[in-house]
């Protein structure tokens, strides 16, 4: 999701399509979101944010617990752009991260740490990292 490369996006949609991951909605969602920030068509774009916006918000109403989620949605949100009015859960989401960030999977601690780097909201300060 961090590349920005529209093939690498579209490959990742394809194995997940073909898997049975647990939370695959969720994944599906945030890189159908991806997808539309890399197509050149307004209409494809909006359709694609859509498309997967659906898809995140349902996967977050089965699985609020789910960290991974609200973190894909944070970086989401971060980015998008305001005509799509996406960005109201953003604190929530931040809040949700640092209270559940020691409980995560070091793979996905990294991940975040890595996005705090560039991220206007969520910094490695608040994750409270020893």
């Amino acid at each position: 999701m961090d590349k920005g490369d529209k093939k690498a996006v579209e490959d990742e949609l394809a194995l997940l399509k073909e898997s049975d991951v647990k939370g695959k909605m969720g994944y599906t969602g945030a890189l159908l979101m991806k997808e539309a920030d890399l197509v050149k068509r307004p209409k494809r774009k909006l359709d694609l944010f859509i498309a997967g916006r659906k898809l995140l918000e349902t996967a977050l109403l089965t699985d609020y617990e789910n960290t991974e989620f609200h973190f894909l949605r944070l970086t989401v949100e971060e980015h998008a752009p305001k005509v799509v009015h996406y960005h109201s859960d953003i604190d929530r989401d931040k809040s949700f991260i640092v209270a559940k960030f020691k409980d995560m999977l070091p793979v996905v601690q990294k991940a975040i740490l890595d996005y705090c780097k560039e991220s206007k909201v969520l910094h490695v300060e608040d994750l409270q990292v020893q």
